[in-house]
């Protein structure tokens, strides 16, 4: 593999390919391999038209069983969009960026339907909950490819999930439907920052699930990455509770992360308002 794709994939996954498949991607496909996510934004406007025309697109994704149980919240009110970012401000883009969006999972929709139709059900189980938010997802996924191929920058915050019932309330979400995301969109004022990828032998199986090899692999992964995205002391997480490692790599940071989970609002909530989960 040579050229532009080569090195878009080199920065994916911090390894080379020799795979010659590759160098005859289309661009289109080629951009995603590269793509980036962004959180600092030109002060440039986001037409509305755009927004709509990429919304469009995004709702085009694959649905479940076509039930179509995606929402999506423009929040265009600046003062809303403060009381938003007011709860998270270590994120300051939430209010920053020119525009924001929420992708929700609704399952209040498919059950309004049963009752208009005469065949009533609650779609509040596991499998409704799943499915709901399988297709916010794809469509906020779809939004984010859209949106980069039409020059935006995009950055999705989930940590909107920890703030459930000040978000429920300032976005008027009924009981059944819920944020997946927000994400921020706006033109890039820099070059982004690139995630870089688990190895492709970590999680792509081929007939049958194996994880042998996995503690070489993250080992060899850590180190890539620490090399191109060093973690200084002072950023490890919890130190408190963890202390200081001499050896810290993305495999600590997550294990750290979730050793302390985030999302017991979010639970609660879904709870609440009427989820199962049998």
């Amino acid at each position: 593999m040579t050229g532009v794709n080569a090195r878009a994939f080199a920065d994916r996954f911090g390894v080379t390919s020799d795979n010659p498949a590759f160098d005859s991607l289309p661009p289109e496909l080629a951009r995603i391999l590269a793509r980036r996510t962004h959180r600092a934004y030109a002060e440039r406007p986001v037409p509305q038209d755009l927004i709509e025309a990429l919304l469009a697109v995004s709702l085009s994704a694959s649905s479940k069983s076509d039930f179509q149980q995606a929402s999506v919240v423009i929040v265009n009110d600046r003062s809303l969009r403060a009381d938003i970012a007011r709860h998270f401000p270590a994120m300051p883009w939430i209010g920053e960026s020119p525009r924001f969006l929420v992708f929700c999972g609704d399952s209040l929709r498919l059950e309004k339907l049963g009752a208009l139709r005469g065949h009533h059900q609650s779609n509040r189980n596991l499998e409704g909950f799943l499915n709901a938010s399988v297709d916010a997802a794809l469509t906020m996924q779809a939004f984010v490819l859209a949106a980069e191929m039409a020059g935006l920058g995009c950055c999705p915050i989930s940590v909107i999930r920890n703030k459930m019932p000040q978000m429920a309330q300032l976005l008027g979400l009924p009981d059944g439907v819920f944020p997946v995301a927000g994400l921020c969109v706006g033109y890039p004022a820099g070059d982004g920052h690139i995630s870089m990828r688990l190895p492709m032998s970590v999680t792509v199986h081929h007939d049958r699930y194996d994880d042998s090899e996995l503690t070489s692999e993250i080992e060899a992964y850590d180190t890539r990455r620490e090399a191109v995205h060093p973690t200084e002391p002072d950023r490890q997480r919890n130190q408190a509770r963890f202390g200081i490692a001499s050896s810290y790599g993305w495999s600590e940071d997550k294990a750290r992360q979730a050793a302390d989970p985030e999302g017991a609002a979010f639970a609660k909530y879904i709870l609440d308002v009427g989820f199962d989960m049998s």
